[in-house]
């Protein structure tokens, strides 16, 4: 059989799947990309500036993400499983639902503070459609529709959207603009004026449509 010329380099076939490092480099993108979303917020965050915490080039944070509207989806980790949530939520009475779910966001909220990756996404929601998209499918979507569901109420679309608008509006008040008085206020007195409004959305009588 013929052998091959000497000094003439065989050829290799070329490497299939993830080159090494790839794995690494990503997760260093997601956890940089989580702090400075946290620290700066959307419009802050460039993608230069999240490369260069992860210690990579920006062309590398767009070949694995494309975008930073991508790269924010991607980052987020809710601090709790909507799902997990919900059945924690319906140990409690029927009538004491508003204050266990006041008291879930309330109390996550203060522990998490800026790391919380809900107030990333308040802050970029009236901005960043993507963002937007993500609050709202797991603030109307993944919890509040389910929770209304299991708890039998009427309307549960309506219902559902009321008791998000009434979070959100309180995570932008409280964390986002810092309104002083409120802002101050411990997480018991937040509870304590939220959760009457909470479960009259859930189980309480609606007005009437026309």
């Amino acid at each position: 059989m013929p052998r091959p010329s000497a000094g003439k380099p065989t050829t290799k076939s070329p490497r299939t799947g993830r080159r090494a490092g790839e794995s690494h480099s990503r997760e260093a993108i997601l956890d940089a990309a989580r702090r400075l979303f946290a620290e700066r917020g959307y419009e802050g965050a460039s993608l230069r500036a999240i490369g260069a915490e992860a210690g990579v080039d920006a062309a590398l944070v767009v070949h694995f993400f494309g975008s930073k509207a991508k790269l924010l989806t991607a980052s987020v980790r809710w601090p709790f499983d909507p799902d997990v949530a919900r059945e924690r939520l319906l140990e409690a009475d029927r009538a004491d639902v508003g204050e266990a779910l006041a008291r879930l966001f309330v109390t996550t909220w203060d522990e998490l503070g800026e790391r919380n990756p809900i107030i990333t996404l308040l802050r970029s929601a009236t901005t960043e459609p993507e963002a937007a998209a993500i609050t709202r499918e797991f603030m109307s979507k993944r919890l509040m529709e389910p929770l209304v569901n299991e708890l039998g109420s009427d309307r549960p679309g309506l219902r559902a959207d009321l008791v998000a608008a009434h979070l959100i509006g309180l995570g932008i008040a409280r964390y986002v603009l810092g309104l002083e008085a409120l802002a101050g206020a411990s997480s018991d007195t937040v509870v304590a004026c939220v959760a009457p409004t909470l479960q009259r959305y859930l189980t309480g009588e609606l007005p009437a449509t026309g």
